[in-house]
């Protein structure tokens, strides 16, 4: 990192790492960009293009990692909402931050193979998410019970209305969607679930078909990553932990502590999207 002087305020430069998520918008010329959100440990930026993710977080190690970061090598300077920014051309220009990107790192690691065996003994000890936003929600369940019998009329049904359903930057609705596309995805390829696979592609594409005029940008970009099995490395430690790539408990307690409701909302997806990938990978 390094600093230099500016007539009104100091320019820190920083390298980061970002998800591959973000490298068409970042490798792309330069265009501008707005600061959507500015926290402590992060910034949302809107990227004014057609492309997908529109939204890039930048953040710090103390941030959660989304599939849309970049990572900063170093502290991140005061930026306010309000401040001009520009991103392409592999940086990224924002207020009195300058950064440039030198690394990339994927939000999709694919899983090993797993046997339905083993993903049911994997699967018993997932217990219910610790106060999900849509506990006991109507659609939830139907979503739940469609994804398992294969429905898809009625996994469609369900997803159009849980979009942008719940409060905050990523309601409720679209977190459930999120965990439960990337387990749709990932998990059902482990698993030679081929029609999960087939499930998650048609519920991808009823989900980012509108995302951005259903939801919150932030929510609709995340929507987007998950679409394409792209998700935060808590998601991703879960569905390792299902295959026995790492220990599953401690991965659920990360996750489950994300946010004020985010983390459970996720963890609801992935339990919707594992009993699914379970029933459609027995017998048809």
């Amino acid at each position: 990192m390094t600093v230099s002087t500016h007539a009104r305020r100091t320019r820190v430069h920083v390298t980061g790492a970002a998800s591959t998520a973000v490298r068409p918008v970042l490798e792309s010329p330069r265009r501008p960009a707005r600061v959507l959100a500015a926290f402590p440990a992060g910034v949302y930026l809107e990227v004014r293009t057609d492309l997908e993710p529109s939204v890039i977080a930048i953040i710090t190690g103390a941030a959660t990692r989304l599939p849309n970061s970049v990572l900063l090598a170093g502290p991140l300077p005061g930026v306010t909402v309000g401040d001009e920014a520009s991103v392409g051309d592999r940086s990224i220009e924002l207020g009195p931050l300058s950064v440039s990107v030198r690394r990339w790192w994927d939000p999709a690691p694919p899983l090993g193979r797993i046997d339905r065996a083993r993903l049911e003994q994997a699967a018993a000890r997932l217990g219910d998410p610790p106060q999900p936003g849509l506990a006991g929600n109507g659609a939830v369940e139907l979503l739940a019970g469609s994804c398992a019998k294969g429905w898809l009329l009625g996994a469609v049904t369900a997803a159009e209305q849980l979009m942008g359903l719940g409060p905050g930057l990523t309601p409720s609705g679209d977190d459930v969607l999120a965990g439960l596309l990337v387990t749709l995805r990932h998990l059902g390829a482990a698993a030679g679930a081929d029609r999960a696979v087939w499930l998650a592609d048609w519920l991808a594409a009823t989900v980012t078909f509108d995302a951005r005029t259903r939801t919150t940008l932030l929510s609709a970009t995340l929507l987007h990553c998950a679409a394409r099995g792209e998700s935060s490395p808590e998601v991703s430690a879960v569905l390792r932990g299902l295959t026995g790539g790492q220990a599953l408990e401690p991965a659920l307690r990360r996750l489950h502590g994300l946010g004020h409701t985010s983390g459970s909302d996720l963890a609801q997806g992935v339990a919707i999207g594992v009993t699914a990938v379970l029933a459609l990978s027995g017998p048809r």
